[in-house]
């Protein structure tokens, strides 16, 4: 694909005007998903806070899809690369579990088809559903495909609840590991001491969850954080990466249900990101939790849509060196 005027009309932004050369972005090489393409990325909503009702939060995050559309179509595009939308599954009537089913069926036909969902969020409870879709496309071979499932948050999400909620989705995805004979691979980063009970400790060391404290994630910790992340990397299949934005300070991602006193920093967290892009064994990714009701000047969005970018695109900053 390269990048010709004739390809889009109008492409750019009105303030792109009488710019020489490409201006192309998002909104520009964006398209809906044919019925007959195969491989690249794909981005899909989940709009649902009905687990974040449940988990006795603060409601919104339904919004975040389009919120976070509306920034990422923005974006510029320095590279060629086609863009497919596979539009959105939404909870409307409270049925949680029915509209996991839905995303995880969505998820497992973009798999089938070799493409990348990128799955926008909604409450953490997209987390269920995008595993399940993983779990459905791989099917016969889920006991015996070493998968890693990375969550970048300040909770386990590991509650144990009267009904699935957004606190309880890893929680699920290691009883479902557990029943269908695979293994529970958990490493979470981000985790706030303060933001987890003694009892979500003491079940993630039951499950063998793998985790580092937001306050162990500093930047004079980077390079022992991502060596240890190369190193199980390395040894997995396929990766499932989940990015919860409360995992971020208050300062950068305030538009979320827990915002988080302290948090890990956005460059941490991009480093991150373009580590388990650059291992090659990504195969879905999802952003969760931002609540524009409760965002300013869509500051949260726009951190929602700048990993959203990379996650799509996967390509690492551009740089020149005079």
């Amino acid at each position: 694909m390269n990048f010709k005027e004739s390809d889009v009309s109008p492409a750019g932004l009105p303030s792109d005007q009488g710019e020489v050369g490409p201006v192309f972005r998002v909104k520009d090489l964006m398209r809906p998903l044919p019925s007959e393409t195969q491989g690249g990325p794909a981005l899909i909503g989940f709009a649902s806070d009905e687990g974040v009702r449940r988990n006795f939060g603060r409601v919104g995050a339904a919004q975040g899809p389009a919120a976070i559309r509306r920034v990422l179509e923005r974006l510029p595009v320095h590279h060629p690369v086609e863009i497919h939308d596979a539009g959105d599954v939404a909870c409307t009537d409270g049925d949680l579990s029915a509209a996991q089913e839905r995303l995880a069926g969505a998820v497992a036909a973009l798999l089938d088809r070799d493409m990348r969902p990128v799955i926008l969020g909604g409450g953490h409870e997209v987390a269920y559903g995008s595993f399940l879709g993983l779990a459905k496309h791989l099917g016969g071979r889920l006991a015996t495909t070493k998968i890693l499932v990375i969550n970048l948050d300040a909770h386990f999400d590991l509650r144990l609840a009267p009904v699935p909620n957004s606190g309880t989705p890893f929680r699920q995805i290691s009883e479902f590991c557990s029943a269908h004979g695979a293994a529970f691979n958990y490493l979470c980063l981000g985790i706030s001491e303060l933001s987890n009970t003694t009892a979500l400790f003491e079940r993630a060391d039951q499950l063998g969850v793998e985790y580092r404290l937001d306050e162990e994630m500093r930047q004079s910790e980077s390079t022992a954080l991502r060596a240890d992340l190369t190193q199980k990397l390395t040894a997995a299949d396929k990766v499932y990466l989940s990015i919860d934005l409360d995992v971020l300070p208050a300062s950068v991602a305030p538009g979320v249900s827990a915002p988080a006193a302290s948090g890990v920093a956005l460059e941490i967290i991009e480093d991150l990101v373009g580590d388990v892009i650059s291992s090659g064994k990504l195969a879905l990714a999802d952003i969760a939790e931002l609540n524009p009701v409760l965002d300013r000047d869509d500051q949260t969005a726009r951190v929602a849509a700048r990993l959203a970018h990379r996650l799509l695109l996967g390509h690492g900053r551009r740089s020149v060196v005079r």
